[in-house]
């Protein structure tokens, strides 16, 4: 039988003891799991910003995989810890958005309120759920422990309003989501909703103030230095530069505005 996956993504950095404290509680429940870092390096507090990064990477895990997602600016308030299953994979976060563009692609099947105690530690932080509640939950799934053993079902979750791209007659409006450390702007236009303008047209990429010379397949296509678009391993539209940072170049970040403009043919 294959060992359990567990997969990790959090706002804690690596510097302080919380993200390896909480591997270290989840081998003590299931020591035969493989433990997977996705990145710790989420903002603090950045919501929006772990979905992004969630939702990037869950589909490149095998499926059975549990996702430990914690990032939680409301940590010991009211808010819910929640399980998830969608079939291929499992989640176990707070209920604060935090699943939400992750779930719009493996949409949930069941989900559970974590209110059991015996599948957290005995003492809970009101400041460390990630090491006291999550964690624990999760590791008892990759044990084999039912989803509806860790607690009341939830009909309702939490959803963060993330602007989608809106196509009209001219073109595509949207705007950068994330900015990743290489300083590419990432949108939320993606290759499909590109793909659909008309046949023989050509497009005018615009971002902030600053128009985007050219539409490339690959980062070396670009002059050293010169800012370009390209879609991205994400399948999204980028703006990116060639050897630097394009955010830092262009002075933008998350919430930039992007046009794409159609440009016709002229008779």
């Amino acid at each position: 039988m294959a060992r359990p996956i567990m997969a990790f993504l959090t706002d804690f950095g690596t510097r302080d003891h919380y993200a390896g404290t909480m591997k270290g509680v989840a081998l003590g429940i299931c020591p035969e799991a493989t433990l997977v870092d996705i990145t710790h390096e989420i903002a603090p507090h950045d919501v929006l910003g772990g979905a992004c990064e969630l939702a990037a990477a869950v589909k490149y895990f095998p499926p059975g995989t549990i996702f430990v997602a914690v990032v939680d600016p409301g940590v010991g308030s009211v808010r819910r810890g929640v399980a998830v299953d969608t079939g291929d994979y499992r989640f176990v976060a707070p209920d604060n958005g935090l699943l939400t563009l992750a779930l719009r692609e493996h949409p949930a099947r069941r989900v559970v309120e974590l209110t059991d105690r015996r599948y957290a530690r005995p003492t809970v932080s009101r400041t460390f759920e990630g090491r006291d509640r999550f964690a624990p939950a999760a590791a008892w799934l990759a044990k084999g422990t039912d989803l509806a053993a860790l607690g009341r079902p939830v009909t309702d979750m939490h959803v963060l309003a993330v602007p989608a791209a809106v196509q009209t007659p001219d073109g595509i409006v949207g705007e950068v989501l994330r900015v990743d450390r290489f300083g590419n702007l990432v949108t939320n236009i993606d290759r499909k909703i590109f793909e659909k303008r008309p046949a023989g047209v050509t497009v005018q990429i615009r971002i902030g103030s600053h128009d985007v010379a050219r539409l490339v397949n690959t980062y070396a296509e670009a002059a050293a230095g010169e800012v370009c678009a390209l879609f991205g391993s994400t399948d999204h539209l980028e703006v990116a530069e060639n050897g630097g940072s394009a955010a830092e170049h262009l002075q933008l970040g998350r919430g930039a505005a992007v046009r794409v403009a159609l440009q016709r043919p002229t008779a």
